[in-house]
């Protein structure tokens, strides 16, 4: 009788619990709304499916895209305008620069009055702010130019969040219709990403110490995976349980139940 329990109990320590666990995607996101505006396109069909680089909701940009079209005009009317400014700049500054030679001539010359001096003076000092105002209104259309430029990527990260995109991953609810009005953190859709797949087990307690190094078994068949992260504090739900993962490639089908089974090496 020993005999029997004495390998009964090498029989539990070397094949530990069974687990059961439904395959999930790897993540299934809830995707909030970050603009107000209304909805004007929203695909039902796409549900349970994956998605392109096509939108699957739309909100109305219809505004943001005819300003961003008068900003990049500005834009190009600027740039235009430093163009033909700095070349206005270096006329300046070489006819400064022959004034200022000519003044230090006259104001030598003692064959000159001084209503010439001063007149060839006051000449050069309007000159100089000539210069100074060309410089000032270059910066000036540069300052614009900067505010413009960060307005346009304000503007199409706007169009950007009114055009909602999931590449690669499954439309798996859709919580907005066209015609609907949504603001800030209005909830939009759920996309879940199926990259990968996840199982979810509830540990008992003599198998979180070293799950982590523990052979996984998917119903009955040895596999390469390990347990991916072990949550060391019991479930609030699940009493004396310990939450774990382990994440698998992603299956033709989701949802479906398995048995998993933690054996030492």
């Amino acid at each position: 009788m020993k005999v029997v329990l004495i390998l009964f109990f090498n029989v539990i320590v070397l094949f530990g619990d069974i687990y059961y666990s439904k395959v999930q995607p790897y993540e299934i996101r809830n995707i909030s709304s970050n603009v107000s505006g209304l909805v004007v396109y929203s695909n039902e069909d796409k549900l349970g499916t994956k998605l392109s680089s096509e939108p699957y909701i739309k909100i109305d940009f219809t505004l943001d895209s005819i300003e961003l079209k008068y900003i990049k005009e500005k834009l190009e009317y600027l740039a235009d305008s430093v163009k033909s400014t700095k070349q206005i700049l270096i006329n300046i500054e070489k006819t400064t620069v022959k004034k200022r030679i000519n003044y230090k001539k006259v104001e030598s010359l003692k064959i000159k009055s001084q209503i010439e001096k001063n007149r060839e003076f006051y000449d050069l000092i309007a000159s100089e702010n000539l210069l100074l105002n060309t410089k000032k209104e270059i910066q000036n259309f540069q300052i614009q130019i900067a505010d413009l430029k960060l307005r346009e990527k304000k503007l199409n990260r706007l169009i950007e969040d009114k055009n909602l995109r999931a590449k690669g991953n499954i439309l798996y609810d859709l919580l907005v219709k066209s015609g609907q009005v949504v603001n800030i953190s209005t909830p939009l859709a759920k996309v879940a990403d199926v990259s990968k797949a996840k199982l979810t087990i509830y540990l008992n307690k003599n198998d979180v110490a070293d799950a982590k190094n523990k052979i996984v078994y998917i119903d009955g068949i040895k596999t390469n995976y390990r347990v991916n992260r072990v949550i060391n504090i019991a479930d609030s739900k699940n009493i004396s349980k310990y939450l774990a993962h382990i994440i698998i490639k992603s299956p033709k089908i989701f949802s479906k139940l398995v048995k998993i089974e933690l054996k030492d090496e």
